[in-house]
């Protein structure tokens, strides 16, 4: 009898023992830099239509107004007639420059050319020319909307409402003066106002993406901001941020922010500066882009506020790449600056620049998408920015999209996914990211 009970007892040590072991095996499993013990993006999909709602009876909300507990992002805003809530912490980067006949007289951006090598001899193993809309266009993705115009009023408001129905609050404007252009567009500044007045209708707040125009200065930047602020300032949509000081300013990215010297941006961008705009009607929060390492030591030396990744491709560049989003954001949190880091759902250029197969990035059906948000969660950002709505030159557009097969082109798609997938999948880490937001702040 004494040696069945001391068997037993033994036998059951022993599957304690198993059981302690297993268990501590299947927490190492856990994703090291992750909030959740379940895939990414899983763990809500279901509680979409049971999301509690803002009572706010059709009042558009500054959302660097409505300040809401120590975060300055951390706006949740519904309007009455709204089923589900949108985040002025998620930025999404935003292109007009497209072009079509019927409203533009011809096709711009969707013809572009396939841009060589800088190398001779590998330039000319590859395809040389422009691309022939409706049919061939210069992405490797086909748009559901076909090859658009931004000057398109229903086509603003489509993109309005999809960027609604991702729940990103705020649109990051590509933007260049008046008059100016990049190499392969024309103007667009004056369709400003009305994607100000389409982004307004669907409570969406509008940031500036200034783009790197040739003869940009610290001087000619110092004129642009007063232009924006002066001509959009008052406008609802005009997209302002709580900073850690209390302030309440414009929001500024500042696009191949590196090209300028940092003792040139910090006679705009510190309060000794010869025409620095600290502590002027025309102050703002300014936020470099990180390509290199060394770029973190510019960027504190130049006068800005934060730094942001930009591009979608991980790996591509020591900012872009996941692993050192941790190392930045540590380098910004000793600094006082804000870290952004930048997302996307995958990466292909190669309908622009053919010989840049190395830096694709599949989508694997959004798994790219999830891992990405998934670093960027990890290191507890701020804000995220999503790289991007409709860059369809290289790939990182979370627009709808559809199959398209012509007698030259087969086309990429979101299959076996619907043209929205990338927009719910936008939406369900956008309150993921909120959800987290809430128990960092506990």
């Amino acid at each position: 009898m004494t040696r069945l009970r001391r068997k037993a007892l033994i036998a059951l040590f022993l599957f304690t023992l198993f059981i302690f072991g297993t268990m501590m095996g299947l927490r190492t499993l856990k994703p090291s830099d992750g909030f959740s013990d379940m895939a990414p993006g899983m763990d809500f999909i279901g509680e979409r239509s049971d999301r509690r709602r803002l009572d706010v009876k059709d009042v558009v909300v500054s959302p660097g107004q409505f300040h809401m507990g120590s975060s300055d992002t951390k706006v949740v805003f519904t309007k009455s007639d709204r089923d589900y809530s949108i985040f002025y912490d998620v930025h999404i980067f935003y292109y007009l420059w497209y072009g079509s006949p019927s409203m533009d007289n011809k096709y711009i951006h969707w013809d572009h050319v396939l841009v060589p090598h800088w190398d001779p001899k590998i330039a000319a193993s590859h395809a040389q020319g422009r691309h022939t809309p409706p049919e061939d266009i210069a992405s490797s993705f086909y748009p559901e909307l076909g090859p658009y115009s931004s000057r398109d009023p229903k086509v603003l408001d489509s993109h309005m409402a999809q960027i609604e129905a991702a729940a990103a609050g705020v649109l990051v404007l590509s933007w260049y003066p008046p008059g100016v252009a990049d190499d392969h567009g024309e103007p667009t500044e004056d369709l400003v106002p009305a994607v100000m007045d389409a982004a307004h209708r669907h409570s969406i707040k509008v940031a500036f993406h200034i783009q790197p125009y040739k003869g940009r200065t610290d001087q000619s930047m110092h004129d642009n901001i007063k232009y924006i602020t002066d001509k959009y300032g008052k406008h609802s949509a005009f997209y302002r941020f709580r900073s850690s000081t209390g302030r309440i300013l414009p929001l500024f990215y500042v696009y191949d922010s590196y090209l300028t010297p940092p003792e040139s941006w910090a006679e705009l961008l510190t309060a000794k500066g010869s025409h620095s705009v600290r502590g002027t009607p025309y102050d703002g929060i300014f936020v470099a882009l990180i390509v290199e390492e060394r770029h973190k030591h510019d960027i504190l030396a130049s006068g800005f506020d934060g730094m942001y990744t930009y591009f979608a491709s991980n790996g591509f560049s020591f900012g872009s790449s996941h692993q050192n989003w941790k190392a930045i954001k540590t380098f910004c949190d000793a600094n006082n600056l804000l870290f952004i880091p930048s997302v996307g759902p995958g990466y292909v250029d190669t309908a622009v620049r053919p010989w840049n197969n190395h830096n694709t990035r599949n989508r694997v059906n959004g798994r790219y998408y999830e891992t990405s948000l998934q670093a960027a969660l990890s290191v507890r950002p701020e804000i995220v920015t999503i790289t991007s709505f409709n860059q369809w030159h290289e790939g990182t557009q979370i627009e709808k999209a559809v199959p398209k097969k012509t007698v030259t082109r087969l086309y990429l798609d979101y299959q076996p996914n619907q043209p929205g997938h990338y927009l719910e999948l936008t939406r369900q880490w956008a309150e993921n990211f909120n959800k987290e937001k809430d128990k960092w702040l506990m």
